[in-house]
């Protein structure tokens, strides 16, 4: 991995709060900081008390997850003075249209997900494709806890510890060929597991599709998670596999992954299909552009109340501008939105 000073954004020690509450942004772990990020490593428990995180409901960690687990790479990266979302507010509000339509549905059905003998079809332009078992699949990566913004499109956000590994590791592995232009991605469709998918109302072409252009995968802020706050991922949030871009707006981040394709041709993605006007390719996070029915000057940051609203100022490509802004450097963001 390649190894970084902090930025400006950098935390220090003295930012960590108590029980489930991190705190700081880019800062990439390296000699230069060795003594900072040993001391401000989550506590790693016994069984009884299996994660760093107040709160954080027992799960069932695959045997691949488990073994890989010692080795992760802690706070590799970190947002600076915000407090980390609580467990249960990051795993019962949330959109994944697969299992309903409500905020608390995906909570409520996606125990039917049966994340089990999963697997990972890679295709399209790379040198190695295939279908890959996910514990095979994910033998090459070391994981790395990855503290991120999450800015929903519908002006909601969160602090999430995710814990994953680098889209540009995956595609050192599956060597994309000189066509390759963009990453398609290609959530599981199982309508039996998923009552999302057998609704009549559901406007949704399954199954979910989203794209990245190829150097926005490779950026080291993309990523791929198998993780959440010290365990795997819940199946509401996208388990067993999902993708993770933190600049953008949380709709791109597909859950539940089942297919990463390498294309030529930018991939029309799901919600672009639905209502190209308000939901575009590039969904950067962006104050100054706002959704045809709301702002996204300012977005509502959870947990959040009716008489008590924690409202912040969105930040341009939410707060990682100093990371990802020459991506789009001769690219209008008002028109490419």
């Amino acid at each position: 991995m390649l190894i970084k000073l902090p930025t400006a954004s950098a935390c220090k020690e003295s930012d960590v709060t108590p029980e489930s509450f991190y705190i700081s942004r880019r800062a990439l772990l390296g000699s230069s900081i060795a003594g900072l990020a040993m001391s401000a490593l989550p506590r790693w428990a016994s069984a009884a008390d299996p994660s760093p995180y107040a709160g954080v409901e027992p799960g069932s960690a695959p045997a691949w997850f488990n073994a890989k687990l010692p080795d992760t790479k802690w706070q590799a990266v970190t947002v600076k003075g915000e407090a980390i979302t609580p467990f249960k507010d990051a795993t019962h509000y949330n959109n994944f249209y697969e299992f309903g339509t409500g905020k608390g549905d995906p909570a409520k059905n996606a125990g039917t997900l049966k994340t089990e003998q999963w697997s990972v079809v890679i295709d399209g332009e790379v040198g190695k494709p295939g279908r890959y078992a996910l514990e095979d699949f994910m033998k090459p990566y070391q994981l790395e806890e990855r503290i991120y913004r999450l800015r929903c499109v519908e002006a909601w956000s969160m602090v999430i510890p995710w814990i994953g590994f680098p889209i540009s590791e995956l595609l050192k592995q599956v060597e994309p060929t000189s066509k390759a232009r963009y990453i398609r991605f290609e959530t599981l469709q199982d309508p039996k597991s998923m009552p999302g998918q057998r609704s009549g109302f559901a406007l949704i072409d399954w199954p979910y599709v989203e794209g990245l252009r190829l150097d926005e995968a490779m950026n080291p802020l993309a990523i791929l998670a198998v993780g959440m706050y010290g365990r795997e991922l819940a199946n509401q949030n996208g388990a067993p596999l999902r993708l993770v871009v933190p600049w953008k707006y949380g709709f791109k981040s597909v859950k539940s992954i089942v297919r990463i394709s390498l294309v030529s041709e930018q991939p029309k993605t799901t919600w672009q299909s639905i209502a190209s006007s308000e939901y575009g390719f590039y969904a950067n996070v962006n104050p100054t552009v706002d959704h045809p029915r709301w702002t996204q000057a300012q977005e509502r940051r959870l947990p959040s109340g009716l008489f008590s609203p924690n409202i912040k100022q969105t930040e341009m490509f939410n707060g990682y501008g100093e990371e990802v802004a020459s991506l789009y450097s001769n690219l209008d963001l008002r028109k490419n939105y």
